[in-house]
Parts: structure tokens; sequence; C-alpha cells
């Protein structure tokens, strides 16, 4: 049966090697007068962030700078990055990093316009007023967050993350350049490529997946897929470079308009409990709920062994979608991504406190193909162990 569909993404979107030169311009373009850089203390050690600085202060745009973003930020890092805002007088914010970073920038900038506190805004269309302009810069080719309305921020009371969800959240820019991705430690050009992976399979086999929307996580799985081993094992390869941040912008135009499922509902709860990355959460989950939701669409599970390129032709739709999880399996021992909870702590006596939290995740669960009671949330999580 035909349904309306929505499609919504970053108005512009600069990308090819090179492109952070074109930064200058695209902050003309939004006449701003006073420019917060928000980044993280990892990419001014490494120079990064003076780059763009220069960039800045060549062409005489006054800025700041907040650097004290830290990984899975919690609520706490908005509110010092709003005070900066505020301080500075700041009319657009530049974010410069992964998704910690962009997200930092995206929620602070919006509560530079809406009132109260930031805990209202936790979950679907919840704020009132469009932020300040956002600008874009990814060094990670994984989250997407450059083309997406959603921010996500650890709460430690409940020891989850939770997400801000709205359309006032997309940002005016992006800027993705692959040289920027070129100094990428392997591990986190694993983690970060895995992420951005999963973000394709989950937007493929989402309920609320579209024509739209499976044409552009069908293309990203295939230049995911295709480039992260080459990516990982030679840094320095541009051409795999390109194509995973390419792929990581696809991933993330689809999942941004049909949402992820239940591999990032079962992500949240290990990652702000245990402190596991969050690109590494995922794969640890990806191939047991892969495994649970094949029953829910048959079809769509076995076409992501076509986007992979496996050589398929003597198995039926089941037999290719099981070969597509354990394809992932491999993929993730190639990246020597750890894929056992145990390995970061995790018990057996943990699972049942876990997988309530899971069922806390009530907005990803909803766009699963396949329904997740808490016996079963348990029982994808020993899978795991």
């Amino acid at each position: 049966m035909n349904k309306t569909t929505l499609f919504r993404t970053t108005p512009r979107i600069v990308m090819g090697p090179g492109a952070l030169a074109q930064l200058p311009d695209e902050v003309r373009l939004l006449k701003a007068r006073k420019v917060l850089l928000v980044t993280d203390p990892g990419l001014v050690e490494a120079g990064v962030a003076d780059r763009v600085r220069d960039l800045l202060d060549a062409v005489g745009i006054a800025h700041a700078v907040f650097s004290d973003v830290e990984p899975d930020p919690r609520y706490e890092i908005v509110l010092e990055c709003l005070d900066t805002i505020r301080k500075e007088e700041s009319d657009l914010v530049v974010a410069l990093g992964g998704g910690s970073p962009m997200d930092i920038a995206k929620t602070a900038a919006m509560m530079a316009r809406n009132e109260g506190p930031i805990s209202q805004y936790f979950g679907v269309d919840l704020v009132p007023n469009p932020g300040l302009p956002t600008l874009m810069i990814p060094t990670t080719a994984g989250t997407g967050s450059e083309v997406t309305p959603i921010a996500i921020l650890s709460d430690e009371d409940e020891k989850l993350k939770k997400g801000i969800v709205s359309g006032y959240l997309f940002p005016h820019t992006a800027i993705l350049d692959p040289e920027l991705t070129l100094g990428l430690p392997p591990a986190i050009t694993a983690a970060t490529g895995m992420d951005a992976l999963i973000h394709a399979i989950e937007a493929f086999t989402s309920v609320n997946a579209c024509a739209m929307t499976d044409l552009l996580a069908f293309r990203a799985m295939e230049l995911l897929y295709d480039n992260i081993r080459t990516a990982y094992a030679n840094g320095a390869n541009l051409e795999a470079r390109s194509a995973m941040m390419e792929g990581s912008l696809l991933a993330g135009m689809a999942f941004a308009n049909a949402g992820v499922t239940a591999v990032h509902a079962f992500a949240y709860p290990i990652g702000a409990e245990f402190h596991i990355p969050h690109g590494v959460a995922n794969t640890l989950m990806l191939p047991h709920v892969m495994r649970f939701n094949v029953l829910g669409n048959v079809p769509k599970f076995a076409e992501i062994a076509d986007a992979f390129g496996l050589v398929v032709s003597d198995l039926d739709e089941l037999g290719c979608a099981e070969e597509a999880v354990a394809c992932i399996e491999r993929l993730a021992d190639d990246l020597r991504v750890p894929r056992r909870l145990s390995d970061f702590g995790v018990k057996d006596e943990d699972i049942e406190r876990l997988a309530q939290g899971v069922m806390k995740v009530t907005r990803l669960l909803a766009n699963n193909p396949r329904v997740i009671e808490l016996q079963d949330a348990q029982e994808i999580y020993r899978a795991a162990l």
C-alpha cells in the first residue's frame, strides 16, 4: 500500500577532498558576526582545531572556542557550552569532530533560543523554537550527525542515553572533507565505520523505510562494506576514506528519515553504564539483534547480502539473510572490534537491569521490524555475553 512520507536533510552539503577550505564562504553566507567553534581536547591537541581557526582568522571572522566536549557527553556539557555562547554573544555554532561535538553544538544552539531544562526536550518534536544556525565539520566517517535532526546525551542518573529529535536540530550546512579522517587510528576507523554501516542496515530494515531511504541506505551499505577494511588497514588511502565519508553521509540521510532500530536501543544502556564506545556497543549487539529481526522482514535482510556483494545465488531468502549476519561477524573480527559484552565487565546478573533499560527506548523500538518483549531483550543480551 502506498504511504505518505516526509524526507528532510541538511540544506547545504559541501563535500570532497579539501572541502574545509570552503568554510569562510559558508560562514559568510550565514552572515555570522561571531562563531563559536565546538570541538574536543583531542582535536585541539592534534592541531585540527587550529586549521579551522586559521581559516577564520585569514578572512577576519571573529570566533571563540569551546573544547571541553567529552565522549558520550552529559547534560552538563551542553550547559557549559550554552554559557560560552551567551558570554561570547555567538550567532553561529560550528562543530568540529565526531558525534559528541556535533550533538553538543546542535543542542546548545537549540537551547540558546529555547527556555527551560534540557530534559523537557527529550523525545520527538518537543522543541518549540528554532535555535542558532549550526555548521558541522565531521572528522570521522561514522555518526552522520551532520545530516540528522537528532542529538544524543547521557543521563548519568538513569544510566541511559537519551535523544532529542526535532527538525530544528538539522544543521544548516555540512562540510565533509575526507582529508580530515586520514589521521584516524585503525580502532576508531573501525568503530565509527561500523556505526555508519549499522545506521544503513537499520534504516534499510526499519518499519518506516521508504523508496528514498532504501536507495540511500543500500548505496551506503555498498560503499561502507566495500571500503571499511581498506580504510582500517591503510588509513592513508584517500579513495577509501572518501567512500567511507560518503557512505556515512548517505546512511545519516537514510536513518534521519527512517529511524534506527533495536541495535541502538540495546547499545544505549551498555554504553551509558559500562562506557563502551558507541560504535563498539552497536557492533557488539548487531549480529544478535539481526538474527532476532530476520523473521520480521526476511526479504529486506536477504537484500543486505546483495549490498555486500555476497555470492548467494544457491540460497533462498532466509539463507541469504543468515549469510548477511555471518558476514557481519566476519567483518567485526577482521576489524578487531570486540564482540563479547563480558570483555567490558558485563555479567549475567546485569542482564535483567540492562534489558529493562532497552524497553525504555520506545522511540527506537517502535521502528524495529519485529516486536521485542522484555524476555527477548534478556535473551539477546545473553547471546552477546
